[in-house]
């Protein structure tokens, strides 16, 4: 007999809010519950990512909907209380206003949600993601049912063509396209692989998908097998994301119990199977051809192309590679329609674009936006603005295969063309806010740290050529730059974009010549004046003791980790630049205000 609950308080299980005790929020939930006798009438779900991450851990209590963001154990009792027994919203741990008496109660309503268009992430948030049946009564598996009961395989291509929809992985090739091609390729075997291998500094868009709604992928992997004419799909996902790994395993479990994986799936005579392989973390597998090189058993390195994967991919088979967020969109794409979907966006960018942002911005945490919304409206009308009141200097899209967008530009629409006249790329989707604190030299050294870090190995040009640029930036970083190196710079990355082997290499100068494009007088500030106008450069700005101010009371000298500061009484304190380390802690300690950065 089904049970009906008057309530649902969903808390959060993705990794952010895990990693702040979601788990034992749950638990204290279902004792409370039983103390109070209302574990009939209150059903505890345990979701996926809601996104605003800031304020995690979260828990939402429907049919209200009120938002509780930065819950802790001991709030739960009053939650119970006042919420579940009583009727009365707890004000004071509401998203958004707290103290206003219009709080609003309902989640749509929060500032952060307001401009957001939910396809990918639809169920996130939603559904106890463990829980087939939860996914099925929000129209889950209804997709593939049409297909394979409605539908042939070429108006299932047919369809994706017409919707728009291109690739959320990077390169934003289309995916109805790709499809078509895999399809046409005569073979006895075709592969359907998915793509959850993201390894961009700050993108966490796969992960949350897989955490929060498993099946939708599942369904999309066996919908693109039935087009192309494939029976079996992998999927290469990181071993870093162990949550995102359990729930795909559950979630495989379960529709095979359920017949919507294996044999006959809806008595059609269709067969699909889905298998995992975990990755071990190298960047450089999220390339497609190093992915299934990866998951034949050998070292991940790109293959040359062509031939592309549509003819000859995973064990030489016609395969088709597509990342989670895009297959996320394909049931929803069948269900509503091809025109549905195309009507969101922008002529050559349709439907909605996941973002994970991060960096000096308020509302950290995950998005999605319909293509052409301005990154003004994602910073400030959904992410709260930059901390501090502090001025927006850039931000950094498609991680480092991406570029910087200056602040000149914060009204640019977000779609794949308009970031790659930027000199930017839309990349899988991490989005990192900079203010004015920044160092621009600092941020293309970070990323090109990574990439050599990241490198293969394979092709020389990304073997030696990065780590000759990132000599380079060290150089000027450290207050060792010459006239020239900027030069040699710009050489150096247009060359590797035109010889590297695949499209990490190609795109790894990115971040540097983006840099370079808007921030060109930072670089020459750090070259020939030998400053870094932020005071990020540690090599080039000193502490200094303003002798006006000292009181001689010894705070920083007691506080310095390696002795640098001397001094006694009635007598102004001394810092030791050679023996400075710049940790800052002396100026963060002065009571007085009497130690700055001299940049």
């Amino acid at each position: 007999m089904m049970q009906f609950y008057r309530a649902h308080v969903l808390v959060c299980g993705g990794t952010g809010c895990t990693s702040s005790d979601s788990p034992k929020i749950s638990a204290e939930f279902e004792a409370q519950l039983k103390n109070y006798k209302l574990d009939n009438e209150v059903k505890i779900v345990k979701t996926g990512c809601f996104g605003l991450c800031a304020e995690g851990p979260i828990v939402v209590v429907y049919p209200e909907g009120a938002m509780y963001t930065m819950v802790r154990v001991e709030d739960v009792k009053e939650i119970v209380e006042e919420h579940l027994l009583k009727g009365r919203i707890v004000k004071r741990l509401l998203a958004g206003n707290k103290e206003a008496d219009d709080v609003n109660k309902s989640l749509e309503n929060v500032g952060f949600f307001k401009k957001q268009f939910r396809i990918a992430l639809r169920n996130c948030g939603r559904i106890n993601p463990e829980n087939i049946e939860e996914y099925i009564a929000y129209d889950g598996y209804k997709a593939l049912g049409k297909v394979l009961t409605e539908m042939t395989p070429e108006e299932v291509i047919e369809t994706i063509k017409k919707s728009g929809l291109r690739g959320r992985g990077g390169g934003g090739f289309p995916t109805g396209l790709k499809w078509e091609f895999a399809a046409k390729s005569q073979n006895d075997q075709k592969y359907v692989c998915c793509n959850a291998d993201e390894g961009d500094p700050g993108a966490f868009m796969d992960r949350s998908i897989l955490e929060g709604d498993p099946h939708s992928v599942l369904e999309a992997m066996a919908i693109a097998g039935y087009a192309i004419g494939a029976n079996q799909g992998f999927i290469y996902v990181r071993a870093e994301y162990p949550i995102a790994v359990k729930r795909l395993q559950i979630a495989i479990q379960q529709a095979k119990e359920y017949g919507l994986l294996g044999k006959d799936i809806f008595g059609t005579g269709f067969d699909f199977d889905i298998e995992l392989r975990l990755g071990a973390g190298a960047f450089v597998c999220g390339e497609e051809t190093a992915l299934m090189t990866s998951i034949e058993g050998h070292r991940g390195e790109p293959r040359p192309r062509p031939p592309f994967p549509a003819v000859k991919g995973l064990w030489q088979k016609p395969t088709i590679l597509n990342n989670v967020e895009t297959y996320a969109n394909i049931p929803v794409i069948i269900l509503k329609g091809p025109e549905w979907f195309s009507s969101i966006g922008t002529e050559r960018s349709k439907g909605t674009k996941v973002f994970a942002i991060g960096g000096k911005i308020n509302n950290t945490g995950l998005v999605e936006i319909p293509m052409g919304t301005t990154l003004r409206e994602v910073i400030y009308d959904i992410g709260g603005g930059i901390p501090n009141n502090k001025a927006f200097k850039a931000a950094q899209t498609g991680g480092p295969s991406g570029g910087c967008i200056p602040a000149s530009h914060i009204d640019t629409p977000i779609d794949y063309d308009s970031l790659i006249e930027l000199g930017s790329m839309m990349g899988s989707g991490g989005l990192i806010v900079m203010d004015e604190d920044t160092c621009m030299v600092d941020i293309a050294k970070f990323f090109l740290e990574f990439t050599v870090d990241e490198s293969c190995g394979k092709c020389p040009p990304c073997r030696i050529g990065t780590k000759r640029m990132l000599e380079i930036l060290n150089r000027i970083t450290e207050g060792k730059g010459e006239e020239g190196d900027i030069e040699k710079l710009e050489t150096l990355a247009k060359n590797i974009k035109a010889s590297a082997l695949c499209g990490l290499g190609q795109t790894a100068p990115n971040p540097v010549l983006s840099t370079l494009r808007y921030f060109r007088d930072e670089y020459e500030a750090h070259v020939r004046e030998k400053k870094c106008k932020a005071g990020v450069c540690k090599s080039m700005m000193q502490y200094v003791i303003n002798a006006a101010l000292c009181k001689s009371c010894g705070i920083c000298a007691r506080n310095c980790p390696v002795g640098a500061i001397t001094g006694e009484k009635k007598v102004p304190y001394e810092i030791n630049q050679e023996k400075c380390i710049k940790c800052g802690v002396c100026m963060e300690k002065c009571p007085f205000k009497a130690i700055f950065k001299n940049i």
